[in-house]
């Protein structure tokens, strides 16, 4: 148990930048928490810290205890806290991320309700369109669209992501609307800018499933999907967009969809978590909450 409060101790350093804010946050005097931390960097056999008269930082071998040790701790903390309060409620802190426009269109509406229902958990919800380092974030888990690349996370599927391709009916009055995908090429489109630089390859099935790649251009790019819809919006082009973003404009007729005998292939919303032998209550609380939320027909996809 010395060399857990040992590593929690590291922990709680780098998150507050010095030893004597930690040996405060911890109840401890500065020498006491010195001569632990020296104590753990002796018993691994590695310097964990680089020490200045003005600051800390990680060693290499500090940063990959760091990422593994904070699993590690959360996990216990997780596991004592669900057995000190077995049969009772969810409760602690639950750190979740998402995209900004999904999360503000369909979890924050959600959170009142949950807060609810389990009034001891508490939430820290991150919006970003940055793909984050779950582990190195600190984050309990993401909710993410589209296809899961790291295999070192736990998935569970919370909707399908149907994807369409959308304009103005402004856009259609002043162009010719494409028949086939390779008419996509000569229209002015609009480019999504991901993790992996600009998605301009568009790939689209006919009925059978037959797939064309069609290489895409236009005059406007953006990392952020609002920008791509007020784009559109304003009849600026053609865009590659998830049923969930534009639901309304559709239904409403502020966009139209283009090749609509064609589709997009489909992707998925999951909500991902790092690998843990233990996922505690109040996550698993929260990931169920949601999944009861979308239901078997999520929200953008019901009534029509």
């Amino acid at each position: 148990m010395d060399r857990i409060a040992d590593l929690n101790l590291f922990l709680r350093v780098l998150d507050l930048g010095s030893i004597s804010a930690a040996a405060r946050s911890l109840d401890l005097s500065v020498a006491v928490a010195s001569q632990r931390l020296k104590r753990l960097e002796r018993d691994l056999g590695v310097r964990l810290l680089h020490r200045t008269t003005r600051q800390l930082h990680a060693t290499a071998e500090g940063q990959a205890l760091a990422e593994r040790g904070r699993a590690l701790i959360e996990e216990l903390e997780g596991l004592t806290d669900d057995l000190r309060r077995a049969g009772s409620e969810p409760a602690g802190l639950v750190r979740v991320t998402t995209s900004a426009s999904f999360g503000r269109m369909y979890l924050s509406p959600l959170l009142p309700e949950f807060q609810r229902r389990y009034p001891l958990v508490r939430l820290s919800v991150n919006l970003s369109d940055e793909n984050l380092d779950l582990v190195a974030a600190g984050m309990d888990l993401a909710i993410r669209i589209g296809a899961l690349g790291d295999s070192s996370l736990v998935a569970r599927k919370l909707a399908d992501n149907r994807r369409v391709l959308a304009c103005s009916p402004d856009y259609l009055r002043q162009h010719t609307a494409p028949r086939v995908p390779q008419d996509l090429a000569e229209h002015e489109c609009l480019v999504l800018v991901g993790a992996h630089g600009r998605l301009e390859d568009w790939r689209v099935l006919d009925a059978a499933g037959a797939e064309t790649v069609v290489r895409v251009n236009g005059r406007l790019e953006s990392n952020f999907g609002e920008v791509l819809r007020d784009a559109a919006l304003a009849g600026l082009g053609i865009a590659h967009f998830s049923v969930w973003h534009v639901h309304e404009d559709l239904r409403a007729g502020r966009l139209v969809q283009v090749l609509p005998e064609h589709r997009l292939p489909e992707t998925a919303i999951h909500a991902v978590m790092p690998q843990r032998r233990y996922v505690p209550l109040r996550v698993r609380a929260f990931i169920d909450f949601v999944a009861e939320s979308f239901g078997d027909v999520p929200p953008w996809e019901r009534g029509g």
